[in-house]
């Protein structure tokens, strides 16, 4: 068995965002699972959590004949506000009694029809100027009931990492993890996120050793900026971050995050890291592909599918440089 399951949110593939150009790529390169994320099933490009029962059917009906499988369920859930406040961003503020009861069991629902344990999401965003270790009893207990309803369901909440939430970093996703203190919740790393913020280098692999205990699976994106070293990561790391204009993206193997080195870790990690999932019915670790080479922002990225295949080849390279194992399937042995 390979060391780790290759996946991507194949959305960043597709102009169109129509499903069979997504798994027609998926397949064409090689993967055997997907995040699905943004998606036209014949209804319109909506997203994943939008689908409508016949869609859904459908949905289904196409990933029998694409022979392809969901890693995770790629919802936005916690990328709204902590607090009912005017920051002049456009987040939007749910109460959180409708959101648990409306979106999170929605997106429960959906992981279980899809045949995946694994529901991406996020640790809310604080007021934009705030410090977010203020927050961090907040959005533990928000996350708390979320891992409940998981639990209830079989299924697992992953907190990805990324800029001007809570969890911005590896350390303070850590603390959340350690905080909510319950088996359903785990971690989601995704270094280019943490790199676009002013960190790189040794800064990255710290914040990877601060999230690889209770980490669940692997965004892979990478970033570099020139201006990175000259304008001083420590402060730039702590500001806020205007993701739409986010511009140097770029495949794993190029990055400032020095995946080769975190992946030579993840190697002597791995036994119990499987282990780990195995013991809650995950057929493995994901890495999933997410890369945003022709751009990205908030809530999603495009790579084309050529920037989407490079993706994958730098990703591939970089885990051949740390000798970790990966599957590149066909067609003829996917469900064997």
């Amino acid at each position: 068995m390979p060391d780790i399951i290759l996946t991507g949110l194949a959305d960043e593939s597709s102009d169109s965002k129509r499903i069979e150009e997504q798994l027609a790529v998926t397949r064409a390169l090689g993967l055997s699972h997907y995040s699905p994320r943004f998606l036209d099933v014949g209804g319109g490009v909506k997203n994943v959590m939008a689908l409508t029962d016949d869609e859904l059917k459908r949905l289904l009906k196409l990933h029998q004949e694409f022979e392809v499988k969901v890693s995770s369920l790629a919802s936005p859930i916690g990328k709204v506000k902590l607090f009912d406040f005017d920051d002049g961003t456009q987040n939007a503020y749910i109460p959180f009694d409708q959101y648990l009861r409306e979106d999170v069991a929605r997106a429960i629902e959906l992981a279980q029809a899809l045949g995946t344990k694994l529901i991406r999401g996020f640790s809310f965003y604080p007021p934009q100027d705030d410090d977010p270790r203020d927050h961090l009893e907040r959005s533990a207990a928000q996350l708390r009931p979320i891992a409940d309803a998981c639990a209830a369901a079989d299924v697992y909440f992953g907190l990805e990492v990324e800029a001007n939430l809570v969890g911005r970093n590896g350390e303070l996703e850590g603390e959340l993890w350690e905080a909510v203190g319950h088996d359903h919740l785990g971690l989601v790393f995704d270094a280019g996120n943490m790199v676009c913020q002013g960190y790189y280098g040794d800064q990255i692999f710290a914040q990877w050793q601060a999230m690889k205990p209770g980490l669940l699976w692997i965004h892979i994106k990478d970033y570099l900026d020139p201006t990175i070293r000259q304008e001083g990561a420590a402060e730039r790391a702590l500001g806020h971050i205007a993701e739409d204009a986010l511009e140097h993206f770029v495949p794993a193997d190029e990055g400032d995050s020095d995946h080769r080195r975190i992946f030579r870790d993840l190697k002597a990690s791995l036994p119990e890291i499987r282990s780990r999932l195995s013991a809650k019915g995950i057929e493995g670790l994901y890495m999933d592909l997410e890369p945003h080479l022709k751009g990205g922002g908030q809530f999603g990225g495009y790579s084309g599918p050529d920037g989407y295949g490079v993706a994958l080849r730098g990703l591939c390279r970089a885990l051949d440089d740390a000798d970790v194992s990966y599957h590149l399937t066909s067609l003829s042995n996917l469900n064997r």
